[in-house]
């Protein structure tokens, strides 16, 4: 699993199949990575703000059940990105702390450029969190041009 997931666009028109499964493969590729994003990103949240991210926390505010929060760390901390004891808190590691810090810079980009495009902020706090999982490298220079350009 890769830190950032690869938001490449294919190389020929889109109508040939090849093309097709090269855009499937980026966005599930993505959705693989949405999960990941959304858990380092919560808890660094938590650490920042409560000193310390425990996994009672971190299921209530995904609104999930403890059991599946504690799956998702377990694999969180396979690949290297969290570290925790039974009972204990919740850590990032340093490819933990990177990924937090990348996938809310673009969260936070995409809120900005929606929010500069005129839509409400209510709903921005809505599209952003989607939306950040699956935009390209490409797309986010655009948006940062149009900021900018305000």
């Amino acid at each position: 699993m890769s830190a950032e997931p690869s938001k490449s666009t294919p190389e020929r028109p889109l109508d040939e199949p090849e093309s097709q499964a090269e855009v499937f493969a980026v966005v599930r590729q993505a959705h693989q990575m949405e999960s990941t994003e959304d858990y380092v990103e919560l808890i660094d949240d938590l650490i920042t703000s409560q000193g310390e991210a425990r996994l009672v926390e971190v299921a209530e505010r995904l609104g999930i059940s403890q059991p599946s929060a504690s799956k998702t760390i377990a694999r969180l901390q396979k690949a290297g990105f969290v570290t925790s004891e039974p009972y204990r808190s919740i850590f990032l590691t340093d490819k933990g702390k990177a990924l937090a810090e990348s996938s809310r810079e673009r969260h936070d980009l995409v809120y900005r450029f929606l929010l500069a495009i005129g839509v409400s902020e209510a709903t921005a706090i809505i599209d952003s969190e989607g939306v950040e999982h699956h935009v390209s490298e490409e797309t986010l220079q655009a948006f940062r041009r149009i900021i900018d350009a305000q």
